[in-house]
């Protein structure tokens, strides 16, 4: 009786075992999938269901919900979410450049008078580390824009991050193109420097290079920008850890540029050898439709230098094979972890 007794317990507790065993082993391991949920740049800045985006290939996407590229556009973590642009030195262009970029364009547009904002946060992690000297845009990425979408189609700002090869720190500028009274020929842009130098500070020879700024930005630091354009005033405000706030105030209804005797020295400098010169009209972008732009627009190119020695970079492109331009540094990488989209505020 006790034999039996033993065994049927025996039995009863080895079955209820494996009962549970099952039972456990049909949960969702809900750790797991946690750990590796895919995380997409809408994730980190929502506005971008206010945009679409160019990619370094050319391609133009509209949706960009839940949408990356592997090659351009994704996200990383270290320790903070970030959204990724990364831009070969040769790729696909968009019709009136001849760069490439990933880049977010803004969908709706707006006038100087009825005005807009928008602020980033990032770090530059990478730019070309080829490119000629002399060239005033070698080694930068434009990481903020304002466009034009009529008349010359021009940018009443573009904001550039250049660092020098062999240099540990970079500058932060911007530029402001006039919007050219007739022929857009001679149009040029007039560039202030932010921390470090101006667009005009170039190199003697090709591989030369000027001093490195004493209060620049390093690849990897951290900075921030604000475009607020209200009532036909651009008011800018650019903020970096250790660094003094800068801003800036520019009219986009009035021109100073309307007369020959009005060109900054620097104009002369720089754009002697390609003859540009023009004069700005009066009411300079007034009632223009604008848009923003923001991300990794690189200023690197093969053009040849000696053609246009302000934006022909000379840049190493390798044909155009993507896989050897990011294996040999032809390319540049911004990364942006905050971002706002808004109307045009009064400026305090």
């Amino acid at each position: 009786m006790y034999n039996k007794s033993f065994f049927q317990l025996l039995f009863l507790g080895i079955s209820l075992s494996f009962f549970l065993g099952s039972c456990e082993n049909s949960t969702p391991d809900t750790s797991t999938k946690s750990e590796s949920k895919t995380s997409y740049p809408s994730d980190v800045i929502p506005f971008l269901d206010e945009w679409t985006i160019t990619l370094g290939d050319g391609s133009i996407v509209k949706e960009l919900s839940k949408y990356e590229h592997k090659d351009y556009f994704y996200t990383v973590n270290d320790g903070q979410d970030w959204i990724v642009y990364k831009t070969p030195n040769s790729g696909g262009t968009t019709p009136n450049s001849s760069n490439t970029r990933t880049e977010l364009g803004q969908t709706k547009e707006w006038t100087p008078e009825v005005g807009g904002k928008l602020t980033g946060t990032l770090k530059v992690k990478h730019v070309s580390t080829s490119g000629d000297a002399r060239v005033a845009a070698s080694y930068s990425v434009v990481v903020g824009q304002i466009h034009s979408s009529e008349g010359h189609e021009n940018e009443p700002i573009k904001i550039f991050y250049k660092k020098f090869p062999g240099h540990t720190k970079g500058s932060v500028f911007w530029n402001y193109e006039i919007n050219t009274e007739g022929s857009n020929a001679k149009r040029w842009d007039y560039s202030s420097a932010v921390w470090g130098h101006d667009m005009s500070i170039v190199g003697d020879s090709p591989d030369s290079y000027p001093q490195e700024p004493e209060d620049g930005i390093a690849l990897g630091e951290e900075f921030s920008y604000e475009i607020n354009v209200q009532a036909g005033i651009m008011y800018l405000t650019f903020e970096s850890e250790g660094h003094p706030v800068k801003k800036f105030t520019k009219s986009l209804i009035a021109s100073e540029y309307t007369n020959h005797s009005d060109i900054p020295q620097q104009i002369l400098t720089l754009y002697a050898s390609i003859g540009r010169d023009g004069t700005e009209r009066a009411n300079a972008y007034a009632g223009e439709l604008q848009f923003f732009k923001q991300g990794a627009y690189n200023q690197t190119n093969g053009k040849n230098p000696e053609d246009n020695i302000v934006w022909s970079t000379g840049s190493e492109t390798y044909d155009g094979d993507l896989a050897k331009q990011y294996a040999n540094g032809s390319y540049t990488e911004v990364w942006f972890k905050e971002g706002t989209l808004e109307s045009g505020k009064n400026q305090e």
